[in-house]
């Protein structure tokens, strides 16, 4: 495996990683934000609040995504690494 190679299955990794864990980090942000903005419009300073429902919609939509997860990363392992190490 020559040196471009290498950088360039890193870079498709690196984007399988980021296309497969941006649904979870967007509904965090939303959902942090949103109980940030209840909390400061209420004056409620109650750790548990910021802490449960964030929980639950990241386990909703990885509950959701997890098929696509799934898919995403077995077709890069099928197209890309498994050859690789196969040598062909």
């Amino acid at each position: 495996m020559d040196q471009s190679m290498f950088f360039d299955t890193l870079r498709q990794g690196l984007w399988i990683a980021v296309t497969i864990s941006l649904p979870i980090l967007v509904v965090a942000l939303v959902t942090g934000l949103t109980v940030g903005l209840f909390q400061a419009l209420t004056s409620i300073q109650e750790m548990t609040l910021t802490f449960v429902p964030k929980l639950a919609a990241i386990l909703a939509v990885f509950w959701v995504s997890m098929s696509f997860m799934t898919e995403t990363l077995v077709s890069f392992f099928t197209s890309t690494i498994v050859p690789l190490i196969a040598g062909s």
